[in-house]
């Protein structure tokens, strides 16, 4: 997730409503830094930080993916006999989960990275997530 950054005036003559404000903003965004100067009669505050709402919702895509994914790892390694970190890695579903590829080629780049090979699963991982996805957009 990327910073952004909103800039504020707390202005002398309308601090208490300017601070208010401000206040109100700082709790609803997770915040990387602040920065300050005075100039013209008002403080100008510089906010770089990230929407925790965005957060949230990313952390609840990634979680359906991770548990989607999981429950199909254990279906594969069921009927194999494998275990089902031999069938997609932890670590691996995680990535997946993150970036939520929807194509096999976004998934040939994730894995190739992780160095874990999907060949032979990577359209019904695809499919996972792109169902997962619309289940959650539904």
């Amino acid at each position: 997730m990327t910073l952004e950054i909103r800039t504020f005036s707390i202005r002398d003559a309308t601090h208490d409503e300017d601070e208010t404000r401000l206040a109100s903003f700082l709790r609803t965004v997770e915040v990387s830094r602040i920065d300050t100067a005075y100039a013209d009669g008002a403080w100008r505050v510089l906010v770089q930080y990230r929407d925790l709402r965005r957060k949230e919702e990313t952390a609840q895509i990634e979680s359906a993916i991770i548990s989607a994914l999981n429950s199909w790892r254990t279906e594969v390694a069921k009927s194999l006999g494998i275990d089902r970190e031999e069938v997609l890695s932890n670590a691996v579903t995680a990535e997946i989960a993150r970036y939520a590829p929807t194509t096999e080629i976004e998934l040939s780049v994730i894995s190739s990275a992780a160095g874990f090979d999907v060949a032979g699963r990577g359209g019904q991982i695809v499919q996972i997530v792109r169902q997962t996805m619309e289940d959650l957009t539904n």
